[in-house]
């Protein structure tokens, strides 16, 4: 008995220890406890009813429809939009605060948008709910070419061990998703859809003509495809330089380019892609930072009506 109660103490150490070995940077305002409230009034046409729109950032209240960029230097964007689309505006809030393990979280959710008005629109939007380091570009005018509506990724140094959170996923037994942009026939698409977390280290260069590549410095990337009750301090691994011949890589883990490249503003301030060439040597240290947390993880517009990721805590680990 003694032996046993000696090895349990042992064991209980090394996880203390392993729990608190790493030294935590929180993201600003990722401990989800400010928020501003915007409030718009969508078109009579289609109902004329007001519409509360969340952002990540410090406390205060929004009136009218007006586009929101980042507001007291908060890092964060979301896919709540005030859209206005042929002249018709619109509200979509996938994102908003909730209560989980005692205090704020961010509660991100797939569902689907209706905007209908006899004669001028007709559109059924799946929408998954998204928080991420960067902005997005307001009022939302279409759904076509869903990434240069927003400049993601923020500048950035540092080279953590991990990306550290709170979280807790709710999963629908469906085994299907809907694929629906408002401009085509909604599809039913066979396969469980997943909620994702991920981190992704760049570093991004301009050539004289404007356009921005990028290697991949660092890569963290997560999908949950069944629920999981609230854990705290979840630690997403980082991994540096050329992860392809590791035995945890999957394909979705791989370089952004062409249909998958995201958006930054160039030296002219122009919205371009951002072309991922390669791998970074294990080594180097990155410019820029990427970040999403998401209740989905396939293209934009497809989604699992009801999948909910919440999520809190947001921090880097050295």
């Amino acid at each position: 008995m003694m032996k046993k109660n000696i090895f349990l103490l042992f064991s209980s150490a090394v996880i203390c220890l392993s729990a608190q070995a790493l030294r935590l940077e929180p993201i600003k305002y990722a401990d989800m406890e400010n928020w501003v409230t915007r409030n718009i009034t969508e078109s009579k046409i289609i109902g004329g009813n007001g519409k509360t729109i969340y952002e990540i950032a410090p406390k205060a209240t929004v009136n009218g429809n007006k586009p929101y960029s980042n507001a007291g230097g908060s890092p964060w964007a979301n896919s709540n939009a005030y859209a206005k689309v042929c002249g018709v505006v619109k509200g979509s809030t996938t994102v908003s605060p909730a209560k989980r393990g005692g205090s704020t979280v961010a509660k991100c959710e797939a569902k689907m948008e209706n905007v209908k008005a006899l004669g001028i629109v007709n559109m059924d939007v799946m929408v998954a709910g998204s928080i991420f380091l960067g902005q997005l570009f307001e009022p939302v005018t279409s759904t076509k070419a869903a990434f240069s509506k927003m400049e993601m990724g923020i500048p950035y140094t540092k080279r953590p061990k991990a990306l550290v959170y709170d979280y807790e996923i709710v999963m629908p037994k469906d085994n299907t998703r809907t694929k629906s942009t408002g401009f085509s026939k909604q599809k039913t698409l066979q396969g469980r859809d997943n909620a994702e977390v991920y981190v992704l280290l760049q570093r991004r260069w301009e050539d004289e003509n404007g356009n921005i590549y990028a290697k991949r410095v660092g890569t963290g990337r997560e999908r949950y495809n069944k629920s999981i009750p609230w854990t705290r301090q979840h630690e997403l691994p980082i991994h540096y330089g050329d992860i392809t011949k590791e035995p945890f890589y999957k394909s979705w883990m791989g370089l952004l380019d062409g249909e998958k490249a995201y958006y930054a503003r160039n030296s002219k301030g122009k919205l371009v892609p951002v072309h991922e060439v390669g791998w970074d040597t294990a080594d180097a240290t990155p410019t820029h930072v990427l970040m999403m947390a998401s209740a989905s993880c396939g293209e934009p517009f497809i989604g699992t009506e009801g999948l909910t990721l919440y999520i809190d805590n947001i921090a880097f680990g050295f």
